[in-house]
């Protein structure tokens, strides 16, 4: 099955807009999309903004293992309502929703470090899935060394990173970004996408 796992540089990068804009753009070219953001904190209603959103772009009823009240890491989240998080209950529905799908893309929540399990974080999500990671950033100040240490991060830990977005909003430079984007290639040696360009999915 192909697919990404789309993690961040940090909270608030913008994995959730790229994630759907991949989505959208894979649904354009009449691929079926299973778009999954299994673990949600913040959560104040029955489904997570995150939730929702990948749900309007793919067509498809909001899915999610997990939710929680907490804007917290998930596992601080899940302690908070005397709860934890089995990544084996995450597996099953990853495998249950991919049936029929001919993409899939697989959102963590927070950056890759971001604790999970009392044992494992994002990274140990990342690698239960299979799939290729996706980097999403920030294009401006500080995004050469967030990304850098994540890519490190990684590779270190055994898995292939598809590629790296740098999400542009509208206040950023884009000649700094396209700075920062050059400045990460030579570090990485992976020339990030700065959006609106985005790799497929």
């Amino acid at each position: 099955m192909k697919g990404l796992f789309v993690t961040g540089t940090d909270t608030g990068v913008g994995k959730t807009f790229i994630s759907c804009e991949l989505v959208r753009r894979a649904r354009a070219e009449g691929h079926r999309v299973f778009a999954f953001k299994p673990i949600e904190t913040g959560v104040t209603g029955e489904w997570g903004d995150d939730q929702l959103a990948l749900a309007r772009v793919s067509g498809s009823p909001p899915r999610g293992t997990y939710r929680f009240a907490l804007p917290a890491a998930p596992l601080v989240a899940a302690r908070a309502e005397g709860r934890q998080i089995d990544l084996g209950r995450v597996e099953i529905d990853l495998l249950s929703g991919v049936e029929g799908s001919t993409r899939v893309l697989l959102e963590g929540a927070g950056g890759w470090r971001v604790p999970i399990t009392e044992q494992h974080g994002t990274s140990e999500l990342a690698r239960r899935s299979g799939l290729p990671v996706l980097i999403v950033a920030r294009a401006g100040l500080g995004t050469i060394n967030h990304t850098l240490l994540t890519h490190e991060a990684i590779v270190r830990e055994g898995l292939r990173v598809a590629g790296i977005v740098l999400s542009l909003r509208p206040e950023d430079d884009p000649k700094l970004a396209q700075t920062n984007a050059e400045m990460i290639a030579a570090g990485s040696g992976i020339a990030p996408f700065v959006f609106p360009s985005l790799p497929e999915l």
